[in-house]
C-alpha cells in the first residue's frame, strides 16, 4: 500500500468555497480577498503563531455577524466542480494499492462533502473543524459593531501597508475587546505548518514514512507540506501552483484534468522516486513531440489508460499536461513555470486563481 495526500482546493475542486460563502454577504468577495492579501502579508513576513490560511479563521466574526450558518456552506460546497480526472484518479489509485488522503484548509462541511463525492473515505480526510452554529449561541449579546465598522473601511482601494495596518488593529486591538477574538482562536485552521502535522498523523496511521509519500499542493498553504516532504525524500507535486507553491515542490504538473498524475504514480511503481523524477524531466523534454504522437510515448513514461485518454482527446479543449522537474531550477526557470502554472490555474479555477 502507497499513500498520496492531496489538497483539496485547487487539485480536487477549483472552488475556493470560504470565498463564495463570502460572497453571500454584501461585498463579500471583496472582503475575503483584502482578508486573502493579509494572509499573505502576515506569511511572508513569518508572523509569530500565525499559519498560512488562518483566513479561515480571520473570517469567522464576518460570517457570524451576517448570519451565515454550516447549511450556507453545504450548499455552496454542493456546487462546487471537481477537476476533470479527480474521480477517475481516486479509483485508479485504489486499484493501484494507493491510499488516497486529503489535507485541506476547507471547513469540514466542505471538506467532507466533497471526499464524499470522490469516494476518499471521510477518516482519510483532514480539514478544518468550525461548528459555526454553536459559535453563533456563544455570540449572544457580543457587540458586532467594530465588524461592521471595518467592512465599510475594507470596501476601499487599499495597498499592503494599508491593509496590514487596518487589519492589525482589528483583529489584535479591536476584537479582543469584544470577545470576538476569543471566539476566532476556537476555530484551528489545518493550513501551514498544520498540514505538517497531519502529514505526521498519516505516517504515523499507515507506518509509511514522509519519504515513502507524494504530496500534491498548489498554495501559500501547502508551502510547508510540500517542503516537508520533499525534504525528507518524498515527491512533492505542485498541480497548477501559484508563485507561492511552486519554489517547495520537486515536481510541476499544470494541466486541467488531473488524470495525468498517473503518470507520475506509474513510473514510481515502476522504479521509486528516481524513476518518478526521471519521467518528469523526460516528458518535459520531449512534451511537443509525445502529443503529437502518443503511440511513440515509452511504456515506463505513461499508463495504458492515460496514453488512451490522451490519444482520444488531443484535439479537445483542456490543457495538455506540462511536467517540469523543480529541483535546483534557476530563476529564469521558475517565471517561466510560474507562468505556465498561473495561465493554466486561470483557466481551471477562474476567479478563486487570483487567491493566495
Amino acid at each position: 500500500m502507497n499513500v498520496i495526500c492531496f489538497d483539496l482546493e485547487g487539485p480536487i475542486s477549483p472552488q475556493d468555497n470560504a470565498y463564495e460563502v463570502m460572497g453571500l454577504i454584501p461585498r463579500g468577495y471583496e472582503i475575503f480577498e483584502v482578508i486573502s492579501r493579509y494572509d499573505d502579508i502576515l506569511t511572508l513576513e513569518g508572523r509569530k503563531n500565525y499559519e498560512p490560511g488562518d483566513t479561515l479563521s480571520l473570517i469567522i466574526p464576518f460570517l457570524l455577524y451576517h448570519e451565515i450558518t454550516e447549511r450556507d456552506i453545504r450548499r455552496i460546497s454542493d456546487k462546487a466542480r471537481i477537476v476533470d480526472g479527480v474521480p477517475y484518479v481516486v479509483s485508479r489509485l485504489k486499484e493501484l494499492d494507493w491510499e488516497p488522503y486529503i489535507i485541506s484548509t476547507s471547513y469540514e462541511q466542505h471538506a467532507l462533502n466533497i471526499a464524499d463525492r470522490i469516494g476518499i473515505p471521510r477518516e482519510n480526510t483532514y480539514c478544518t473543524s468550525l461548528k459555526l452554529d454553536k459559535l453563533r449561541e456563544e455570540t449572544n449579546g457580543l457587540d458586532f459593531s467594530s465588524v461592521e465598522d471595518v467592512e465599510n473601511i475594507l470596501y476601499h482601494s487599499l495597498d499592503d501597508r494599508k491593509i496590514k495596518e487596518i487589519l492589525d488593529r482589528f483583529f489584535w486591538k479591536t476584537l479582543p475587546k469584544t470577545g470576538l477574538r476569543d471566539i476566532i482562536r476556537k476555530v484551528e485552521v489545518v493550513g501551514g505548518g498544520r498540514k505538517v502535522s497531519s502529514l505526521y498523523k498519516i505516517s504515523e496511521k499507515t507506518g509509511k514514512s514522509l519519504s515513502e509519500m507524494i504530496v500534491v499542493g498548489d498554495s501559500i498553504t501547502d508551502s510547508k507540506m510540500l517542503s516537508e516532504v520533499k525534504s525528507k525524500g518524498g515527491i512533492s507535486v505542485v498541480f497548477n501552483g501559484n508563485r507561492f507553491s511552486i519554489p517547495y515542490g520537486n515536481v510541476g504538473l499544470a494541466s486541467s484534468d488531473m488524470r495525468f498524475i498517473l503518470v507520475i504514480i506509474w513510473a514510481y511503481m515502476c522504479g521509486g522516486k528516481e524513476s518518478s523524477l526521471n519521467a518528469v524531466r523526460e516528458w518535459e523534454k520531449n512534451r511537443d513531440e509525445f502529443l503529437k504522437n502518443p503511440d511513440q510515448i515509452p511504456e515506463s513514461l505513461i499508463p495504458e489508460d492515460v496514453r488512451d485518454f490522451l490519444k482520444e482527446n488531443l484535439d479537445k479543449n483542456f490543457v495538455h499536461p506540462y511536467f517540469h522537474y523543480l529541483n535546483g531550477i534557476t530563476k529564469e526557470k521558475q517565471e517561466r513555470v510560474v507562468r505556465i502554472h498561473s495561465m493554466v490555474r486561470s483557466f481551471v479555477r477562474g476567479e478563486a486563481a487570483k487567491l493566495g
